[in-house]
């Protein structure tokens, strides 16, 4: 090879001869004074460890009285060896013999503490690995205990995770007993306390808890309900369901005539009063009345509760009246309402067929159903001031029509007054006018528009003629051929009543004395 590398060589002959170009010398492009000022070596510097500071430094080191200073106690605990690593020197792994190799890993320097080189104080000692932390293949017994040591952990360390004393441990399990022991005493005292109540006691006896007022419903209801009867009726295999009131002590009882039609048509029907005790009664009819839609029926019955008697004259719109009967056949059924209207002329057709039934009404809008005629329509006070009769209902052909609030009931001052005559005589004489009427307007006045006039009758002898309108009787307007019975049956037999009617658009007064609807009754 040519002492001058950059200059062209002769080439080997055997692999293609001719010259070859030997590399391109470096390219040192001139530095920065700057960055060399920064980064460049110190003066008198020339390798990558300043030497000479080093060697001052041992030597001021080995000097005596030049010691420097220990290392503050804080880092002398962190990171200096405990009292147990006294002479032990880190990453010395023993030889197969478990012995260390001091000639080998003798340390050649001394540290600036003067002690031996020390991995983890100076940078500079020797590196070497040391053996793992356990060995699979260590057969020293040695080792043995040591290792079931690492291995196993105490109870305050799996349930403290080793942050209490053993003395600590122990007074918590203590505390944990007795906490037991006393929460297994308070269930057992809970538990056998339990079971008391499986034991005879006795329950303190207190009076009813409900006060019922003198005055308020169910305290007039008590005293009423034992006064109304149900009155059953058996014809052949039919029969039906009326209610009644005990009016007498003797046993008479007033209903509707229409109840006991069926029983007085058919002399082998049974007629029978049901009270609210139970006691069953066979009835006899004592007098019937189909003109005003009453009857009077008698039993034998030792000391039957009586209901008081009432003043109907005194009711008004407004009063609260209670209805009791047995609608549908459900004995002692009770209902309330109030008085809708007074003096309500009613007029439908007899049960016997013997005429028109008509009398003067007290409307109610308290629930009367079929099964509530002859019931009672007591006031507040439970006196009785009416005799349920008749009900305005909606039926169709296939159900049977129902209260709709629209119930009438006989006054009790013309019902006590019948049933005293009917238990007398067993009939009753009504007063009558003697003409036949049909409801009419008569120019601005509405009366009843008399359509025919009995001869030799007290309107006959009045001079009441065909095509009058009458629009008054006594005191009373009549509007209508109800209210014209009504007034006319609201006196006596016998008594003069003036009358006044409209005659071609004129107005007439004239005085008639009332006769009797018995033939046998004297005019």
């Amino acid at each position: 090879m040519a002492d001058n590398p950059f200059e062209p060589q002769q080439g080997d002959p055997e692999r293609g001869g001719g010259p070859r170009l030997q590399p391109r010398g470096l390219e040192r492009p001139p530095v920065d004074p700057h960055a060399a000022a920064v980064f460049g070596r110190p003066a008198g510097v020339t390798g990558p460890f300043d030497e000479e500071y080093r060697r001052r430094a041992v030597q001021a080191a080995e000097r005596p009285g030049t010691r420097p200073a220990p290392p503050p106690p804080s880092l002398a605990e962190a990171f200096g060896p405990t009292p147990d690593d006294r002479g032990v020197v880190l990453q010395r792994p023993p030889d197969d013999e478990g012995e260390q190799d001091e000639a080998t890993y003798r340390p050649t320097r001394k540290t600036l503490w003067g002690k031996q080189d020390d991995p983890w104080r100076n940078p500079g000692s020797p590196v070497a690995l040391s053996e793992p932390a356990l060995r699979e293949d260590a057969d020293d017994e040695d080792d043995r205990p040591q290792r079931r040591r690492a291995s196993a952990l105490s109870l305050s360390e799996i349930v403290l995770g080793g942050r209490l004393r053993r003395s600590a441990a122990v007074v918590c399990v203590v505390v944990v007993l007795l906490v037991g022991a006393i929460g297994g005493a308070v269930g057992w005292y809970i538990a056998d306390q339990s079971n008391e109540l499986g034991k005879e006691v006795t329950l303190a006896q207190v009076g009813s808890g409900k006060q019922r007022p003198p005055g308020s419903v169910a305290a007039t209801v008590q005293e009423v309900v034992p006064a109304v009867v149900s009155i059953e009726i058996r014809t052949g295999s039919a029969g039906g369901v009326g209610s009644g009131v005990v009016i007498e002590e003797d046993g008479y009882i007033i209903t509707n005539d229409h109840v006991v039609a069926p029983a007085a048509e058919d002399d082998d029907a049974k007629l029978t009063a049901v009270f609210t005790d139970g006691t069953r009664a066979p009835a006899k009819i004592v007098g019937r009345d189909p003109k005003t839609d009453l009857a009077v029926i008698k039993v034998n019955v030792r000391n039957p509760t009586v209901i008081r008697i009432g003043k109907s004259a005194d009711l008004a719109p407004g009063d609260p009246v209670i209805a009791v009967g047995s609608p549908f056949g459900l004995e002692n059924t009770v209902t309330v309402g109030v008085v809708s209207a007074v003096n309500r002329p009613i007029s439908a057709p007899s049960e016997s067929g013997e005429g028109t039934v008509v009398y003067d009404a007290i409307q109610t809008d308290a629930a009367i159903n079929p099964g509530n005629s002859g019931g009672a329509l007591v006031d507040a006070r439970g006196a009785l001031v009416g005799i349920n009769s008749l009900i305005r209902t909606v039926s169709n052909e296939r159900q049977e029509g129902g209260s709709i609030g629209l119930g009438f009931a006989i006054p009790v001052d013309q019902a006590i007054k019948i049933a005293e005559a009917l238990i007398a005589d067993g009939k009753v004489a009504h007063p009558e006018l003697g003409v036949q009427a049909a409801s009419v307007a008569a120019n601005t006045s509405e009366g009843a528009r008399v359509q025919n006039v009995v001869p030799n009758s007290a309107a006959d002898r009045a001079g009441i003629r065909e095509g009058d309108v009458i629009v008054r009787v006594g005191e009373r307007m009549v509007r209508n051929a109800a209210e014209l019975t009504v007034a006319v049956r609201a006196h006596e037999v016998g008594q003069r009543v003036p009358i006044k009617l409209v005659r071609g658009g004129r107005e007439i007064v004239t005085t008639a004395k009332l006769g009797s609807d018995d033939p046998n009754a004297g005019r």
